[in-house]
């Protein structure tokens, strides 16, 4: 495909069907997994273990996934991890069970891992730099929106048409997607000439201990997890490994899989440690709130999802806006403005989370969570990645979106300790539990919401130190960069 054939809005799109299809999948299940742990005659652990499963197979290989694309040409990849992502789901929709379940929702978080960082890899190489903020707030957009449509539809798709139907709706959306990225989305030149086998093996050990223990942490009470075996030891020698794998990239004389010389972009380098808080916030906020909207104020989960609804049309509508300004002008204190209204918006939660306010009033914040949200995503993924070498593209957004998903796994873990500590404080050793109907006995309902609103001061706090770490960004080239989407094809 020559450069006069090239569409970069038809393969904008293509891409992020896909894309918004695998992002939904890290919260569609949660839904339905007391459905799931019934139907399929299972524990609560093996249950929650389909939904694990899947966020480790997604964030473990992002770094390797990443570099594969610069190696094979992150079309090829792409289409690769949407055929294996879309066999997988309707592997999921027949599991007969949950064995079968765990390992195809890995499956699934592979061929999610596979298609994520070639996204963002394929914008920033075939938009030129006066279109790329534009281009870069509707994947922002994407990833923050589909967090929220996830328990949205997977309500609704449990009640009308069972469990299976989560995972078969995929299906046709894969179909679809890959007849369009197949179309649109044009063949890159390739940049890696081998592979760093043992930089490979040292990324994909080290990023598994790290993340399985602070995922599991919870579940194994940050004890014993087999024999003499505890989670620290597995935290500790996963961060190890970690080490030997940067060591190794330093000395090696190939290519790397993940090339040192990509943080003295400093641009990149703030980007990629404040999506971290991103993804920390994106994750532990939505705990606590969904416990109280359930529990203390008595709504089903397809209601509680709703309640988040403002925030996903705001964002949406406001994505192309705010697109076109970071287009026009060094925006790069718009994620800084962003992330400060979002910790503002958790604030404003805080005094509401009481079993006696009025509904409504829970919407407020959500308005402008929305505003803050397509002022966080879009412009941080441009800036970010605006200076970076197209060389690095591959390499770029698979650090960048593995600092994201480490993010969420910290803010998950983090935010189930709070949220028990919080508890244990208000209640002792007699946490109180939803009785027949479902929610809190009213004589505790409102030590419940206080507990669950001490618990979203951390998520605020975090976006307040994300909002510092973006202060360093530097101000964005102002040389005309416009030929630089031809010559790297």
């Amino acid at each position: 495909m020559n450069h006069a054939e090239i569409r970069p809005w038809a393969a904008l799109w293509s891409l992020v069907l896909g894309f918004f299809m695998i992002l939904i999948d890290t919260t569609i299940v949660s839904v339905a997994n007391p459905t799931i742990m019934r139907e399929l005659d299972t524990t609560m652990t093996m249950t929650l273990w389909a939904t694990s499963a899947y966020l480790l197979a997604y964030a473990v290989p992002l770094l390797i996934t990443g570099r594969l694309g610069d190696r094979f040409g992150p079309k090829r990849m792409y289409l690769f991890g949407l055929v294996v992502f879309t066999l997988a789901s309707f592997a999921c929709g027949i599991s007969p069970s949950i064995e079968i379940l765990v390992v195809s929702r890995a499956l699934q978080g592979l061929g999610a891992s596979l298609m994520t960082p070639q996204t963002m890899a394929v914008i920033t190489r075939i938009f030129p730099p006066k279109e790329r903020g534009s281009a870069m707030a509707v994947w922002g957009i994407t990833a923050g929106v589909a967090m929220l449509v996830g328990p949205i539809l997977g309500g609704f798709l449990l009640d009308g048409l069972g469990w299976e139907w989560i995972f078969f709706i995929n299906i046709p959306v894969g179909i679809i997607g890959f007849i369009l990225a197949k179309k649109y989305v044009p063949e890159l030149k390739t940049h890696v000439k081998r592979l760093d086998m043992l930089g490979i093996a040292l990324s994909a050990i080290g990023m598994f201990l790290v993340i399985f223990g602070i995922q599991e942490g919870e579940s194994f009470d940050w004890g014993v997890v087999w024999g003499p075996i505890n989670i620290w030891m597995i935290i500790i020698s996963g961060v190890i490994i970690l080490v030997a794998f940067v060591i190794w990239q330093a000395v090696q004389k190939g290519d790397p899989l993940m090339p040192l010389a990509i943080f003295k972009d400093r641009n990149f380098s703030v980007g990629s440690a404040a999506i971290v808080t991103v993804g920390v916030t994106t994750t532990a906020m939505s705990l606590p709130y969904m416990f109280f909207l359930q529990l203390v104020h008595k709504l089903t989960p397809s209601q509680s999802a709703l309640m988040m609804l403002p925030m996903a049309i705001l964002s949406i509508i406001l994505a192309r806006p705010v697109g076109k300004l970071v287009d026009k002008r060094d925006s790069r204190f718009l994620a800084t403005a962003g992330l400060g209204l979002y910790a503002l918006s958790i604030l404003f939660y805080i005094p509401l989370m009481n079993p006696d306010i009025a509904i409504l009033w829970l919407l407020v914040p959500s308005f402008s969570l929305g505003v803050a949200n397509a002022m966080i995503w879009g412009p941080l993924a441009s800036v970010t990645m605006f200076s970076l070498d197209t060389n690095l593209a591959g390499a770029g957004s698979g650090i960048y979106n593995t600092s994201r998903q480490v993010g969420a796994v910290l803010g998950s873990a983090s935010m189930a300790m709070i949220m028990q500590s919080r508890l244990t404080k208000a209640f002792g050793d007699n946490i109180p539990i939803a009785d027949e109907t479902g929610s809190i006995p009213q004589a505790k309902a409102e030590l419940y919401g206080n507990a669950m609103a001490e618990s979203l001061i951390m998520p605020m706090i975090v976006l307040l130190l994300g909002a510092i770490i973006t202060l360093f960004f530097a101000p964005r080239p102002k040389t005309d960069q416009s030929q630089e989407a031809v010559s790297q094809r």
